[in-house]
């Protein structure tokens, strides 16, 4: 299974982003997705996460209020809408696939992980 995450860049702060992770095997529909981010020198930070049906969310609080996410599953991609950007949300943003269908704020409960995708925010 490979993991696409793609729709960053450079973005004044107040505007906005959306994010994609497009999953090469449609089986992982079944499965809960989450974002993570990694600012330089920091490490990797939860941000959000999606069941499978995209009835459940968790939201980091960092975010909440900016951002959502949310999923078409018969697309096998999932989405990060950030408004609101603030440069200290400049970071490599990654998405994973759950090992269950629901999705966690742990590392350790992701088994496939994107390449990342680039967001800077300018002051």
């Amino acid at each position: 299974v490979q993991l696409q995450a793609s729709g960053g860049g450079l973005v004044q702060a107040g505007g906005s982003l959306r994010l994609s992770c497009t999953a090469s095997k449609r089986t992982i529909s079944n499965n809960g997705v989450g974002w993570f981010r990694q600012a330089p020198g920091k490490e990797r930070e939860f941000v959000a996460a999606i069941a499978w049906n995209g009835g459940n969310t968790i939201i980091s609080e960092s975010v909440k209020g900016r951002f959502t996410i949310f999923r078409d599953r018969a697309a096998s991609t999932t989405y990060l809408q950030m408004n609101n950007l603030k440069p200290e949300d400049t970071a490599v943003y990654y998405c994973a696939s759950a090992r269950s269908a629901y999705g966690s704020s742990s590392p350790g409960s992701y088994n496939y992980w994107g390449q990342g995708t680039l967001v800077t925010v300018s002051s």
